[in-house]
């Protein structure tokens, strides 16, 4: 099945400002091919303001997510693989969801075990 973060992920952002509160993105900033403000990176994690009157153009798609921002009076396109989300939460109140990090390989899915069947004297 495919990751169910990208869904998870646009239903929390509506609830947390439906609930009247800021949705800050904590994004894996090493995950590679993602486009992040370098300088807003601490500890290999970035976090983001994503409510609507910080960002324009959110994009959340089943592989990577995107939107257009400032940061320190420049505009940027922000471009993060679904894979670099490692939560989601209301600045007001830290409610939200933190998601198990994702393997972007698929493990080789393991064959069935065989039954095993024994003679009884």
């Amino acid at each position: 099945m495919t990751s169910s973060v990208p869904y998870l992920l646009r239903g929390l952002h509506q609830w947390i400002l439906d609930n009247g509160c800021t949705p800050y993105l904590v994004l894996d900033a090493l995950v590679d091919g993602a486009v992040l403000p370098e300088g807003h990176i601490k500890d290999g994690q970035i976090v983001l303001n994503i409510s609507p009157s910080a960002i324009r153009d959110l994009q959340i798609e089943p592989d990577f997510l995107s939107f257009n921002g400032k940061f320190q009076g420049i505009a940027m396109q922000i471009y993060a693989p679904i894979s670099a989300v490692l939560g989601i939460i209301a600045r007001e109140n830290g409610e939200g969801m933190w998601f198990p990090r994702e393997h972007e390989d698929n493990p080789e899915p393991k064959p069935p075990n065989r039954p095993k069947l024994k003679v009884i004297k």
